[in-house]
């Protein structure tokens, strides 16, 4: 008799935590594994972020706190979502959780109902096709190709509503892809959207300042569907905050107080001493983030001309976040020492054990012919890095 449930047994392992799971692994046994599987930042929390932290603790912001979070941190996400991106909500309208992955949990339980459809691009975060299996949803991927920059059009979502469709799920700047949509691109999406007043849209926004063509353009901003649109948007990223766990959703009163009442019997408000450095954080200037910003785009050029040298790879330029996704089905059917590469996840394991770099393959992100690597570590590690997977994939045959 199976003691677990069907809901975990269904469920998938992150394959982003077990590739930096196995990695640990093999460096324990003293080989030198290069990481570029996990989305971290490598730079520490900004300085006047951890001193706010400190200055809480002295305060004694030891206690449970609203489950929406602080009364004053909900009127900063404001103020940012106002003068950062011209959108206006009310701090009622903002519910602060345990990092992004949490809000989009809520957004999700509390959208979805058994057999509803939930429209995800592909390729797309490893969660999200995870957590519409825990709403017992059913997904329904638009593929899309490195050819179109991994972007939906208007007419490939068109033609994947239907009468079931309850929720549209993406992101931009997008993980795993780097790929973001301009303000003509979502426009087009907003217009069909304009069509379908059931669908909800889900716009996963933690990567906005990791931006490298222009400001960043959230579909919230269309006043015709705006009231449809969930924004997820955290810490993490722009601010170097991922051990902090600190994200939020922007959405309308009725959502914000149905993901209020399901966090309140998950996990209630998050962390005290985290919300209290995140008000600073957002009202401490954008000093750190662009300093951030700049670095990561020096490291996307650099790794964008080493691994235009590595034949086989086809890839394309990323506009935002911190990963390439190269398409690798050149190397499918070609073999080493007797193993032989049949799709992403089998390369991926394949770089780690032979290359000694870990790099996630695309079947979990919803692509079987990429994989993923991030580019958020030290110049000296991804030259390194590249350098043994264009070795390694050399010795397939």
């Amino acid at each position: 008799m199976n003691a677990l449930s069907d809901r975990i047994n269904n469920l998938s392992e992150s394959q982003t935590i077990k590739m930096a799971k196995l990695g640990r692994e093999l460096a324990a046994k003293g080989v030198d594994v290069i990481s570029l599987s996990f989305g971290e930042p490598d730079f520490h929390t900004p300085e006047h972020i951890k001193e706010a932290a400190k200055q809480a603790l002295d305060e004694n912001f030891t206690y449970y706190t609203p489950v929406a979070g602080y009364p004053d941190l909900r009127k900063a996400i404001v103020h940012k979502l106002k003068t950062e991106n011209d959108l206006d909500y009310d701090a009622n309208d903002i519910v602060v959780s345990t990092g992004a992955k949490q809000a989009i949990a809520n957004a999700v339980l509390c959208l979805v109902n058994p057999g509803e459809e939930v429209i995800i691009p592909t390729p797309y975060w490893v969660s999200y096709s995870e957590v519409v299996k825990l709403a017992e949803g059913k997904s329904v991927f638009i593929n899309t190709t490195v050819e179109q920059n991994f972007k939906i059009t208007p007419e490939q979502l068109e033609a994947a509503i239907t009468d079931q469709t309850k929720l549209f799920m993406f992101s931009s700047p997008s993980n795993p892809t780097g790929s973001l949509y301009s303000k003509e691109e979502l426009a087009g999406l907003a217009k069909v959207f304009e069509r379908y007043p059931q669908v909800y849209i889900l716009s996963d926004e933690i990567y906005e300042h990791i931006n490298y063509v222009d400001k960043h353009e959230s579909i919230a901003q269309f006043a015709s569907i705006k009231d449809r649109v969930i924004i997820i948007n955290g810490f993490s990223k722009a601010y170097a905050m991922t051990g902090w766990r600190i994200g939020y959703t922007a959405s309308n009163r009725e959502l914000a107080t149905a993901f209020d009442k399901m966090q309140g019997q998950i996990t209630s408000g998050t962390c005290s001493i985290a919300q209290r450095a995140g008000i600073t954080a957002y009202m401490g200037g954008l000093d750190s983030v662009l300093q951030m910003r700049a670095e990561f785009k020096k490291r996307r050029d650099l790794v964008y001309g080493l691994l235009q040298d590595v034949e086989g790879l086809k890839v394309n330029l990323p506009e935002g976040a911190f990963y390439f996704f190269p398409d690798v089905t050149a190397f499918f059917g070609k073999s080493f020492n007797g193993r032989t590469i049949n799709d992403a996840d089998a390369l991926s394991l394949y770089l780690l054990e032979e290359g000694h770099v870990a790099v996630v393959g695309g079947d979990s992100f919803g692509d079987p012919k990429s994989i993923r690597i991030s580019y958020a570590a030290a110049e000296d590690k991804l030259i390194e890095a590249v350098k043994r997977i264009k070795y390694a994939l050399g010795q397939l045959q």
